[in-house]
């Protein structure tokens, strides 16, 4: 018999090894993922609760979201001391996100949705991607979706 950990439990157990290893990266962005959860629990009227692996997917993918776009920030600012953190809090986040797709995975998976709703035109776009994006959560990024489906739908 096995016993499954929710992503939720994972994050408690790596943040308590990370306490113990003194890992201070590792700690810092656990313990901001743990207050992430916390406001989003409140959000839901839930607190003391814990949320679903689907929950906690869209929370991790929101954050990785945020050390993206100050990465950016930070590389346009010429500040790579900051962005160099910011990279190595993300891949932290990485690691409790599922495998991203790969460019051919990506372009299979696009064709296959725009045959499965009979998508034809731009104006389809909107459908595709909510498609995509609601089933390979933290699997597909965005921008690279959006453009990709874009390109796709006007040839």
């Amino acid at each position: 018999m096995t016993v499954t950990t929710t992503l939720f439990e994972q994050i408690e157990k790596d943040y308590v090894q990370a306490y113990k290893a003194r890992d201070s990266v590792r700690l810092t962005v656990l313990r901001l993922l743990k207050t992430a959860v916390k406001n989003r629990l409140v959000d839901l009227r839930r607190p003391g609760g814990s949320l679903s692996d689907e929950e906690m997917l869209d929370v991790i993918v929101k954050e990785g979201k945020q050390r993206q776009d100050s990465i950016e920030q930070y590389t346009a600012a010429q500040r790579p001391d900051l962005a160099e953190k910011e990279a190595a809090e993300l891949a932290v986040l990485k690691d409790y996100l599922p495998k991203a797709l790969g460019q051919e995975e990506l372009t299979a998976l696009i064709e296959s949705t725009i045959t499965a709703l009979g998508a034809a035109s731009p104006k389809d776009m909107g459908r595709v991607i909510s498609t995509i994006m609601s089933s390979h959560k933290g699997q597909v990024d965005g921008k690279a979706l959006s453009e990709a489906v874009k390109k796709r739908l006007q040839s």
